[in-house]
């Protein structure tokens, strides 16, 4: 299991205040190693709530491609669903593109390609036979660098002109679930094949 389990995801929206994260259970991917602390550095600066409420991650399943597993899907069943998954999936290694603004919104993020190795990853859990709601938008995997400021034009300038020239490392999953509050708590955690390394 990985030293850097993230801790439980928080979600507390002043700003988007009439959105509520749907009750289900996410499978997210945290970015690990260095790339992991200068995001988190990028947060602070220019969101400090975004950075204090979890740690950078991608969302496999829950907002994009597909929507979150069942709320009602006992752990058991997924941990037997996906570990054929994990076990065959080793760590990812993946270039981030240019920061970009999420459509008519003030949110910016760090966009990974939504192919290759990441989307055999994210097809093969959406194919698990584990139910998922739908999903909204198609698959966009991305860090969020800020959610609740919004940007003066200088800062977002600024932000916009990061470039990050190490791969994000996703090298586990954790598994998510919200309830009818929109409060998350971790429910499992999944470390990636450790072959590959």
């Amino acid at each position: 299991m990985p030293t850097d389990v993230p801790r439980d995801l928080r979600y507390a929206d002043d700003e988007y205040g009439d959105w509520q994260r749907p009750a289900g259970i996410f499978v997210l991917a945290p970015i690990a190693g260095p790339t992991a602390v200068k995001i988190q550095q990028l947060q602070a600066r220019f969101d400090p709530k975004l950075a204090a409420a979890y740690p950078p991650h991608i969302t496999l399943a829950g907002s994009s491609g597909v929507g979150p597993i069942r709320a009602d899907t006992p752990v058991e069943a997924i941990r037997r669903q996906l570990a054929p998954i994990v076990e065959a999936t080793a760590a990812l290694h993946l270039p981030f593109g240019r920061p970009q603004r999420f459509m008519q919104t003030n949110i910016v993020s760090l966009p990974l390609d939504a192919h290759g190795p990441l989307r055999v990853l994210h097809d093969r859990i959406a194919q698990s036979g584990l139910s998922f709601g739908s999903a909204r938008f198609t698959f966009t995997p991305h860090v969020t660098l800020n959610l609740y400021r919004t940007l003066t034009p200088d800062a977002e300038r600024a932000l916009m002109s990061v470039r990050l020239s190490e791969p994000a490392v996703l090298d586990h999953l954790v598994l998510s679930a919200t309830d009818e509050q929109g409060l998350p708590r971790t429910v499992l955690v999944m470390q990636l094949a450790t072959f590959g390394r």
